[in-house]
C-alpha cells in the first residue's frame, strides 16, 4: 500500500509573483505587473564613450533592457550624456543606470547633465561614506535623484558591507542569550543595511515607486536566505543577481541555480546573471544566460526554442549537432529585427533530432521539426509542420534546404501578410 499523498498533476507552475511597487526606470517598468527585467552592465571604461556605446549597443540589441555603466570618475561623469546622446542616435533607447561608489554624490553635484542623462542611480550603503559622512552623502544623492525624477537602486554587497552596522550586530549576537552564526548575522546585516537605506530614502523624500533593492552575495544558499527573508519585510522591487559568480559554467551553473529557486517562489522582479567574461569574451552571454533562465522556467519567450537531440551512439554523425547550432544562431542573430518584422516569432519551437527514436515525435511537437538520420538508418530526413509530415529532404544540401523552410514558415505564420488571415479565422 502506497501511503504516500496523491500528486496533483492540474498544477505545474510557478508559485504567484510577491506583489511588490512598481517602478518606471526609463520608461521600462521593474516590479507591479511588470515581466522580470533582463539587466547587464558593461566592463568598458565609461571615459572611453566609444568603446562604451559599442558594447552598451550590443548588450541592449542581445536584449539587456537596462544597461548600467561605472561612473567612477570626472572623465566618466562628462561622457554619459554624450554616450546617452549617441545611443540615440543609433535608435538605442536602452535606459542607462550610473554605478556610484564612494564619490558618487559629488560626480552627480559637480556634472548635472550626468545627472540628467542616467536612468536611474545604484547606490552601496557600505560605500557611500564612512562614519558621520555616510547619511549626508547618502542623503545628497538621494537629493540629486529627486531633483531630476531619477530611480535608486540601494544595491548592498557583502563585498563591501557597512562595517559599523556588521560590527554592531556582532557585538549584540555576541551578548544575546541565544546568539546565531557569524553568517546568520552577516545576512541580518545584508537585509538591514537595505532596509534602514531605503528607509532613510524615503524620509528624505524619493518616492517609493523609485525605489529598487538589491542584496547581493555569492553564495548560492545565503543568496536564497537573504532574498527570501528581505520579500518578507518588504514590497520594494527586488534586484536578483549572484555577485562574483564566476566563469564559464560554474558562473552559470550558481546564478541559474540561486535566481531559478527565488523565481519559482515568486521572488525577484529584474535579474542580472554577473558573468566573469572569457579574455576578449563577449559580455553578452550574461544577457543570454539571464533570458534562457526566464524562458526555460516558462515566465518570458525571448527567442524561438530549439529542441535538439544531445547524442548517442546511433548518432555518430555531427550533422543535427551542425544543424541545430545552425538554426539556434540565425535565430538570436536575427531577433533584433524579427521582433518587429515577425511580431510573435519568439515563440516558434524547432526541433532538430538525430534518429528516429525521438526524432519524429519530437519533430511533430514543434512548430517544424527534422528527423535526421542516425547510423545505419535510411539517408534521409523527414520533415513536420505544425505536426504534420510535409517533406522527406535527401542529398547533401539537407542542412541548407531546412534552413529555407524555417525561414519560409516564419514568413508565413508571422509575417505582416499572415495578420489579417489570423484575424480573420
Amino acid at each position: 500500500m502506497n501511503s504516500q499523498a496523491p500528486i496533483d498533476t492540474d498544477e505545474a507552475e510557478p508559485f504567484p509573483r510577491r506583489r511588490t511597487v512598481a517602478v518606471d526606470v526609463g520608461g521600462v517598468l521593474v516590479g507591479g505587473d511588470a515581466p522580470v527585467v533582463v539587466q547587464s552592465m558593461t566592463n568598458t571604461d565609461t571615459a572611453d564613450a566609444d568603446a562604451t556605446v559599442a558594447q552598451v549597443a550590443a548588450l541592449a540589441r542581445a536584449g539587456s533592457e537596462i544597461v548600467r555603466i561605472t561612473v567612477d570618475r570626472d572623465e566618466a561623469a562628462r561622457a554619459v550624456p554624450h554616450i546617452r546622446d549617441r545611443l540615440a542616435r543609433l535608435g538605442v533607447d536602452v535606459p542607462l543606470v550610473g554605478d556610484f561608489h564612494y564619490i558618487g554624490h559629488k560626480l552627480l553635484a559637480d556634472h548635472p547633465a550626468c545627472a540628467e542623462a542616467l536612468a536611474k542611480y545604484r547606490i552601496n550603503p557600505g560605500n557611500v561614506g564612512f562614519k558621520d559622512k555616510k547619511d549626508r552623502q547618502f542623503v545628497a544623492i538621494v537629493e540629486t535623484a529627486i531633483r531630476f525624477d531619477k530611480t535608486v537602486r540601494i544595491g548592498v554587497n557583502w563585498g563591501s558591507l557597512d562595517q559599523e552596522l556588521l560590527t554592531r550586530l556582532m557585538d549584540e549576537n555576541s551578548a544575546s542569550a541565544r546568539p546565531v552564526s557569524a553568517r546568520a548575522v552577516m545576512r541580518e546585516a545584508i537585509i538591514r543595511s537595505a532596509l534602514l537605506s531605503a528607509e532613510l530614502a524615503e524620509e528624505t523624500g524619493l518616492a517609493r515607486e523609485r525605489i529598487i533593492l538589491s542584496a547581493k552575495v555569492s553564495n548560492v544558499q545565503d543568496l536564497i536566505a537573504v532574498y527570501r527573508d528581505l520579500s518578507r519585510r518588504t514590497d520594494h522591487a527586488l534586484h536578483l543577481g549572484l555577485t562574483e559568480a564566476g566563469m564559464g559554467t560554474k558562473g552559470v551553473v550558481a546564478s541559474s541555480a540561486a535566481m531559478g529557486i527565488l523565481l519559482q517562489e515568486g521572488i525577484g522582479d529584474t535579474i542580472r546573471v554577473s558573468l566573469t567574461p572569457e579574455p576578449g569574451g563577449d559580455r553578452t552571454r550574461e544577457v543570454q544566460v539571464g533570458q534562457e533562465l526566464l524562458q526555460t522556467m516558462g515566465f518570458r519567450q525571448f527567442v524561438p526554442v530549439v529542441a535538439a537531440c544531445p547524442g548517442c551512439g546511433r548518432t555518430t554523425s555531427t550533422v543535427f549537432q551542425e544543424l541545430a547550432e545552425r538554426i539556434e544562431g540565425d535565430l538570436r542573430r536575427n531577433m533584433p529585427v524579427w521582433r518587429t518584422r515577425y511580431p510573435g516569432v519568439e515563440t516558434l519551437k524547432v526541433a532538430v533530432m538525430g534518429c528516429i527514436v525521438n526524432g519524429p515525435g519530437e519533430s511533430k511537437h514543434a512548430d517544424i521539426g527534422i528527423s535526421l538520420p542516425g547510423t545505419g538508418e535510411t539517408p534521409a530526413a523527414p520533415i513536420f509542420v505544425d505536426g504534420k509530415k510535409v517533406a522527406t529532404l535527401r542529398g547533401p544540401n539537407i542542412a541548407e534546404d531546412f534552413e529555407a523552410m524555417v525561414q519560409n514558415y516564419i514568413e508565413r505564420r508571422f509575417g505582416v501578410a499572415a495578420a489579417p488571415a489570423a484575424a480573420a479565422e
